[in-house]
């Protein structure tokens, strides 16, 4: 068992953890339960009931949040010539192609938090392969960073489309925004994630899919909420 601050005991004891709360509740728990001095995340942990094992029972979709999560990722674009301007219009934070590729080979440095790519440059994309990879950059038609509407794709990313997919452990851990965010706010995020999540139900899972959904903030307590209410 990990060792919990005083802080967090104080917290826990707020929340009855046989209870599954409304979403209304929940909410009111989470900023009960926020009581740092940064503007937390309000984070969900999902449940599944699927065999992360199987291949075909992976879970992998996207979704556009209609309130973002309250941080802007910093975007990275490979691509040239029109497309590169077009990335550059629709808002990419880093734009570039061979010479950028080059850069990362001899630095191994990745100053950016997500990778998208026109489908010309994959090839170009493998020597870097083993440099993307390992930290999540590397662009994927699983999760539409490979794309020839490039400007379209930035524009979706930085108005809050999100990539999301189980962990080993058949659990999936998404960030839905922040305390500061209003309960409607909050309310419209967690049903378009999770009708999203629903539609992404890989054929070959039997029995219920979503066995429980819990609602955290940045540093406390989980607090399991009906999300079908």
């Amino acid at each position: 068992m990990p060792h919990r601050s005083k802080r967090y005991q104080v917290l826990a004891k707020e929340i009855d953890k046989n209870k599954v709360y409304s979403l209304e509740e929940t909410l009111a728990l989470v900023r009960k339960t926020s009581n740092i001095k940064f503007d937390a995340s309000v984070e969900i942990h999902i449940r599944l009931g699927i065999d992360p094992k199987k291949g075909e029972q992976q879970v992998r979709s996207t979704v556009v949040l209609p309130h973002g999560i309250g941080k802007s990722k910093t975007i990275c674009v490979f691509a040239e010539g029109d497309k590169a301007k077009e990335a550059e219009k629709a808002g990419a934070d880093l734009v570039g192609g061979e010479e950028l590729i080059e850069k990362i080979k001899k630095t191994g440095k990745c100053d950016f938090e997500l990778a998208l790519a026109t489908p010309d440059m994959m090839p170009k994309l493998a020597i870097i392969a083993k440099t993307l990879g390992p930290k999540g950059l590397m662009p994927s038609p699983k999760n539409e960073t490979i794309t020839p509407n490039i400007g379209k794709a930035v524009e979706e990313m930085k108005k809050g489309k999100i990539a999301f997919k189980n962990d080993d452990t058949a659990n999936i851990h998404q960030v839905i925004g922040k305390v500061s965010f209003d309960d409607v706010q909050l309310t419209e995020n967690f049903k378009t994630f999770m009708e999203a999540l629903e539609k992404s139900k890989p054929e070959t899972s039997k029995g219920t899919f979503i066995k429980s959904v819990s609602m955290t903030t940045t540093m406390g307590p989980g607090i399991k909420v009906d999300y079908q209410k």
